[in-house]
């Protein structure tokens, strides 16, 4: 017979403690990485040379808390130009190591400098030659102590009222990473645009890559007509391709002008006769125009500013390519 289930025990909760510690973690480990920002100084900068100068990888290792923190650590390099990842040290000792080549620099991360899997790895790193930057609290550590470059992580006590849990260190340890990632980002002159091509699926790659080109409508899909063309006409056009407006264009093309659906009805809250109007008379003459190679966020921005659902697309002489609708950038995820 299965056992039955042990009842729930209710907890009392004090909450103005539950607050205290909150803040108290808060404000441990925010004087710690004020302290950390203080200590910084020429080595430091020697750490960032050193990784923009190797040719290879940088390899990311650390044990337990610190290993989390330096998943994390790696995953923000590779994103931003420094192409990193992460190697877990147990599985370095049976094998994986072989991932560590010439060339490459490993980045060690351990708070007290003396994790048995790590430091087990450095007699074999410095007969390879690779160079160490070590991030550790343990200034005296056999890390420490292997480590090309040492970068001091200490901190004076962790957030975790047994002062045992790894909190405040994980948190200094993530904060040199942050610092390393952003020093090495600026140094290499890292665009926008790059940082958009390692992620193309996300929102900021969609903004950054996404071209009006890429998603306008062209050939018959653009609504156009002359400026002689009746008020039937006009909405016959309008009518069949479905954006709610319609450019005005001349003989060669070019846009005169747009007329649309709020230009209809504020037209007829007027109680302007459309019947014996021409798409020169009715139309709104200079529209907002945009060109195909711009950012497809550029024509969102253009037409939240001005408040329309359209904009017509040129080339590079002023001749109607196409039209973007609001509708187009929201399918593309733009917006």
């Amino acid at each position: 017979m299965a056992q039955a289930l042990s009842p729930i025990v209710p907890i009392s909760l004090d909450a103005d403690q539950v607050l205290r510690l909150a803040r108290e973690a808060f404000d441990i480990e925010a004087q710690a990485l004020h302290a950390m920002s203080a200590r910084l100084d020429a080595v430091f900068v020697q750490a960032v040379r050193l990784m923009l100068a190797t040719r290879g990888r940088v390899i990311v290792m650390g044990m337990g808390k610190s290993g989390h923190v330096g998943r994390k650590i790696a995953a923000t390099l590779a994103s931003t130009g420094t192409p990193a990842f992460f190697v877990h040290p147990a599985e370095a000792s049976h094998g994986d190591l072989g991932m560590v080549t010439d060339g490459d620099l490993v980045l060690a991360i351990s708070n007290s400098g003396e994790s048995s899997e790590l430091t087990v790895l450095l007699p074999v790193l410095r007969r390879q030659g690779v160079p160490l930057i070590a991030l550790t609290g343990g200034l005296q550590s056999t890390l420490a102590r292997h480590a090309d470059v040492l970068l001091d992580c200490s901190v004076e006590r962790e957030a975790c009222p047994l002062n045992l849990a790894p909190t405040t260190s994980t948190t200094a340890q993530l904060a040199m990473g942050d610092a390393l990632a952003v020093a090495l980002l600026d140094a290499r002159g890292f665009r926008p645009e790059d940082f958009a091509r390692s992620h193309p699926g996300g929102a900021l790659g969609r903004r950054l890559l996404t071209h009006v080109r890429d998603v306008m409508r062209t050939g018959d899909e653009v609504p156009r007509v002359t400026p002689d063309t009746d008020f039937d006409a006009l909405m016959r056009e309008m009518s069949a391709k479905g954006l709610g407006a319609t450019a005005v264009v001349d003989a060669a093309g070019k846009p005169l002008g747009i007329f649309t659906d709020g230009d209809l009805r504020r037209r007829i809250q007027a109680g302007t006769d459309l019947r014996q109007m021409r798409a020169s008379d009715l139309m709104h003459a200079s529209p907002r125009t945009i060109a195909a190679d711009a950012l497809a966020a550029d024509a969102a921005r253009l037409m939240e500013s001005h408040a329309i659902t359209s904009v017509l697309v040129v080339d590079e002489t002023a001749t109607l390519v196409g039209v973007v609708h609001i509708g187009d950038l929201m399918r593309a995820k733009v917006i």
